[in-house]
């Protein structure tokens, strides 16, 4: 899943439980394709591999993923933006909130895809019912006198 925040999902793609993560989001970073400006894109240490950063680099974006232990040339890496990497975290909790979700009842991809879409639409909508919007607190005073 590539994700703008803890609320917004740009994109995901489904893969085999047996299958790594890596090729998976190289593909959904190929898609997205290149960025007007450098942006910094966030990851875990599964997509630290050489092949991965080199992706997001031609896709003019700044890999913020810090270096496996065992790496001979580590790098250097933004750490205080790499813990804001918690806030996509909070999305992936937000989805697992639905139990259809976490427990995989679906036996059919495309089932399960469309209740995924579903379940982002609905945590989006209670985002926006959530936002205190001062409409929202006139309509209710207007019919105090009428209860």
């Amino acid at each position: 899943m590539v994700a703008a925040n803890a609320r917004t999902a740009i994109t995901f793609a489904l893969s085999p439980g047996n299958a790594h993560d890596a090729p998976e989001g190289r593909a959904l970073l190929a898609e997205l394709g290149p960025m007007p400006e450098k942006l910094c894109l966030l990851m875990d240490r599964a997509y630290e591999g050489d092949e991965t950063r080199q992706l997001v680099l031609d896709l003019c974006m700044v890999p913020v993923v810090p270096p496996k232990s065992n790496r001979i040339e580590p790098w250097e890496y933004d750490r205080a933006l790499y813990k804001k990497r918690n806030e996509i975290e909070r999305l992936f909790r937000r989805l697992k909130g639905f139990r259809r979700i976490f427990s995989r009842f679906e036996k059919l991809d495309v089932v399960f895809v469309a209740f995924l879409y579903f379940s982002l639409a609905v945590s989006s909508g209670n985002f926006l019912n959530s936002v205190q919007h001062p409409a929202l607190y006139v309509i209710p005073k207007m019919y105090e006198g009428l209860r």
